[in-house]
């Protein structure tokens, strides 16, 4: 299928996936920790690095030998992912599905201290950009499903 999203979805596989990507991002690198954090049962969590190693999201490094241990760490592909979490962290803050108490997790400029949020902006310009203002167009890898779909947008 021609579609980035897809793509990344695929590559990441599923919630459990995107959990432990977070926790990587959040510096946990130890099977346990990680197994903690996630709340993930064992075959699970085995099963979901293995995925995210095979797609080169995550490499598995052996930090002991006797007995023989690994921890996880995020590829540069996998540190991309950064972007997806934070959105969906943004998006979830706005819901207020973690209740009234406010955000669990900000993300912050670790330079100014300010929190940061994403924000859709023209490449040219670096201006802003509403949501309701985007306009998705064909790329140059669009085959006739893409096209397909697009006369579904309503201009």
């Amino acid at each position: 299928m021609a579609c980035s999203i897809a793509g990344v979805l695929e590559a990441i596989g599923d919630r459990w996936a995107v959990l432990i990507l977070r926790d990587l991002s959040l510096g946990l690198s130890k099977y346990e920790d990680l197994r903690r954090s996630t709340g993930v049962t064992n075959a699970t969590l085995s099963d979901r690095l293995k995925h995210l190693e095979e797609n080169e999201l995550v490499e598995r490094r052996r930090y002991q030998l006797n007995p023989e241990r690994y921890e996880y760490v995020q590829t540069a592909k996998g540190r991309d992912i950064i972007l997806v979490i934070q959105a969906l962290a943004q998006v979830g803050d706005k819901w207020a599905v973690s209740g009234n108490a406010g955000p669990p997790l900000k993300f912050v400029d670790r330079k100014t201290g300010h929190i940061v949020k994403l924000a859709m902006v023209d490449k040219e310009t670096g201006q802003r950009v509403r949501a309701q203002d985007l306009l998705p167009q064909e790329g140059p890898g669009a085959d006739e499903l893409v096209r397909w779909r697009l006369t579904y947008f309503q201009k």
